[in-house]
């Protein structure tokens, strides 16, 4: 799917803003608020979670619909072109209706969707109304438990628990646009690149819709045209390439035009990468040279926005990653917005781009998080849907990110229940359908603590082995000697199972700023920095090791509970980006192995 731009064809116009918002309560689509403006509303941000915004329960633990609503007028110029409405995202489900008529509706809540809406707009002011539903279950991706149920001596109660650590923040997170095409457009463009010796050879393949000859020129970084060719898929050649390279990034633009009678119709300009991506030998190789990942999990997650995306966190965020040495992160547990990953290319930062499937583990679902166990597989809770639903995911997220250079691993799940013959039936069809949508980037998932190699039944079908493990925290707590036996004796395990690389995609612990003492004891700063220097021995120690990713780069919002104080804390950085200890820890770690 194109990112909406502003090119000599098409317009663009920007629906952020101070949107009509209203909690419904059951009564929305009995009463029709679509049919009519919306009454006894409240002002909200867009992009923004909702669940922050004002105080109390009410917003911040809404379960179900909610209603967002604005107007608008278009310049007379568009109509005779496609109008297009599209949003980055909406959490978890959408239903958008244009002047009181249902123009789409989309399920999933971190990829974008969009409709054509001519036939809903008129010459005049338009009302655009979007009602959005935060349940989690298992026909959504992350998953939960809703229940709405009779309690004795309570009467109707509705819950719904998320299985995940983090907090269910909702609404519309990113931004709305409105922009045009001609008639005859591109609707979309796949740009994919090998390298021998100083040239590259890019294949393209553009979607076109109408009768037009499509034009492609290779533009570098600066706007010399280096490669030209026709027709809507072909092979083109740029000769002394520059490579996109981690922490060095360099940018060629793919220009597509659509000529007819010797008129240009339509334009599109798409940035791309020159960089190759593979694993062997044990190793993981960008441009042929072994690549080691440093870097973090993160999470989109700020105090009052909650998920929104917000361009001064994004460039603030970088920048400390930039600082500390870091060259990658994980997008855990969902896609980012687009605009992380564009400016990911373009600072030269290393992606592992993560579906939405996490929390599919019942030991999770009955343990950390209280939630009824259940046997994961089962039919009554993840089936067929919850598969549909995943494999939309994954077609989503390859169709939205094929050509960021950036992405070098598809990570398809975070933590799931990896250890069942009905595991293993549930993960290899998806596996093989990200391989069959994107060949040419390598495929894993993060493995959760106690799915070790004697019993995981997954990890063969992937081509990295991905870890999240907590010795010296969830085991061994306090006793770090343990903990390091432990961690050494499973990555020799993994050595010794799978001659693949291991990247240790979560490790850490949870730290109070400010929580010092003598003896390094749990949730002290000076802890942190042991479990971490304890990880990074043993990492030092293993070969196969070729990436560290700590857990997490800043705290964040979770749901209340008893293991999380105001949130989960094993950021290396407070939520409001102020460092700990073992930042300036990592940094010197990260800096002398520059």
């Amino acid at each position: 799917m194109l990112y909406p731009i502003l090119t000599a064809s098409r317009e663009l116009f920007d629906l952020n803003g101070v949107w009509a918002f209203k909690l419904d309560h059951g009564a929305g689509f009995d009463e029709e608020w679509f049919r009519r403006p919306l009454a006894e509303t409240v002002p909200m941000p867009v992009p923004a979670s909702y669940n922050d915004v004002y105080e109390g329960a009410e917003f911040r633990d809404h379960i179900g619909w909610v209603w967002y609503e604005r107007e608008f007028v278009l310049p007379e110029d568009v109509f005779s072109q496609r109008i297009v409405l599209r949003f980055g995202s909406v959490t978890h489900e959408a239903r958008v209706y244009m002047n009181g008529q249902l123009a789409t509706e989309h399920k999933g809540g971190f990829t974008p969707f969009e409709a054509e809406i001519n036939q809903f707009v008129h010459h005049s002011r338009n009302r655009l109304t979007v009602a959005v539903n935060n349940v989690v279950d298992y026909t959504t991706l992350p998953v939960g438990t809703y229940r709405d149920e009779e309690v004795p001596g309570l009467g109707r109660m509705v819950t719904d628990t998320p299985n995940f650590d983090f907090f269910n923040y909702a609404g519309i997170q990113r931004p709305v646009r409105l922009y045009t095409t001609p008639q005859t457009y591109i609707r979309d463009i796949t740009v994919q690149a090998d390298v021998t010796g100083s040239s590259a050879r890019i294949a393209y393949q553009v979607d076109a819709v109408g009768d037009a000859e499509i034009r492609v020129f290779v533009h570098d970084e600066t706007d010399e045209v280096v490669a030209s060719g026709t027709g809507p898929n072909s092979q083109l050649v740029i000769e002394g390439v520059h490579l996109w390279q981690p922490l060095h990034a360099y940018l060629y633009t793919c220009v597509v035009e659509l000529w007819r009678d010797g008129q240009r119709l339509d334009v599109y300009e798409e940035p791309f990468g020159v960089r190759t991506v593979a694993v062997s030998d044990g190793k993981f190789l960008i441009n042929g040279e072994p690549f080691y990942f440093k870097g973090f999990g993160k999470h989109e997650d700020a105090a009052v926005r909650g998920k929104a995306h917000d361009n001064v966190f994004m460039v603030h965020d970088f920048a400390l990653m930039e600082w500390l040495g870091a060259n990658s992160f994980r997008t855990s547990h969902y896609p980012y917005a687009e605009e992380v990953l564009d400016y990911a290319d373009r600072q030269g930062v290393v992606v592992i781009d993560e579906t939405p499937a996490v929390g599919i583990n019942s030991g999770l679902a009955g343990g950390v998080f209280g939630a009824k166990p259940f046997v994961t597989f089962s039919p009554e809770t993840i089936g067929p849907a919850t598969q549909n639903a995943h494999r939309q995911v994954i077609r989503e997220l390859i169709a939205r990110d094929k050509n960021h250079p950036c992405v070098v691993i598809w990570s398809i799940a975070n933590e799931p229940e990896s250890v069942t013959p009905a595991s293993r039936d549930y993960f290899e069809p998806l596996i093989a359908e990200a391989r069959h949508l994107d060949p040419t980037r390598p495929v894993g998932f993060a493995n959760v603590q106690g799915a070790e190699p004697d019993v995981d039944v997954v990890t063969d079908l992937c081509d990295v082995v991905m870890l999240n493990r907590y010795y010296g925290w969830y085991i061994d707590a306090g006793d770090l000697a343990a903990a390091e036996r432990k961690l050494q004796d499973e990555l020799d395990a993994w050595v010794a199972k799978h001659d693949k690389p291991i990247i240790m995609t979560e490790y850490g612990a949870d730290t109070l700023p400010g929580q010092h003492g003598v003896f390094p004891g749990p949730w002290s700063e000076e802890y942190q920095v042991a479990v971490l220097e304890m990880s990074h021995r043993v990492f030092d120690r293993v070969d196969a090791v070729i990436g560290e990713q700590i857990w997490n780069f800043a705290d964040f919002a979770t749901a209340p509970g008893i293991l999380r104080v105001g949130g989960n804390r094993k950021g290396v950085f407070t939520r409001d980006r102020a460092p700990k200890a073992a930042a300036l820890a990592l940094r010197r770690r990260w800096r002398e192995q520059s």
